[in-house]
């Protein structure tokens, strides 16, 4: 499976400290798993299936999909628990 992350989600990953990135990175890691591990809920008011992984007090809302017949774990976006749903 193949993480891909949006350009939003790439500027809040570089603003934080290298601790917070590493467990971020590890939380995303764990939804390449069958069955995806982590604090996982679906979205309502979507229609495309997004779910959101929850680290701490970040939120990582990612779906997934397929390319060419690879997965792919699209990281839509990152940010925190307040601020991310607006």
């Amino acid at each position: 499976m193949v993480i891909k992350y949006s350009r939003d989600s790439l500027r809040f990953l570089a603003k934080l400290d290298q601790k917070s990135v590493a467990r971020i990175r590890a939380a995303i890691q764990g939804l390449t798993y069958t069955p995806p591990k982590g604090d996982i809920k679906p979205m309502q008011g979507y229609s495309d299936n997004r779910k959101r992984l929850r680290v701490g007090s970040w939120r990582v809302i990612y779906k997934y999909g397929t390319e060419n017949e690879i997965e792919i774990l699209f990281i839509i976006d990152i940010g925190n628990r307040g601020d991310i749903y607006k």
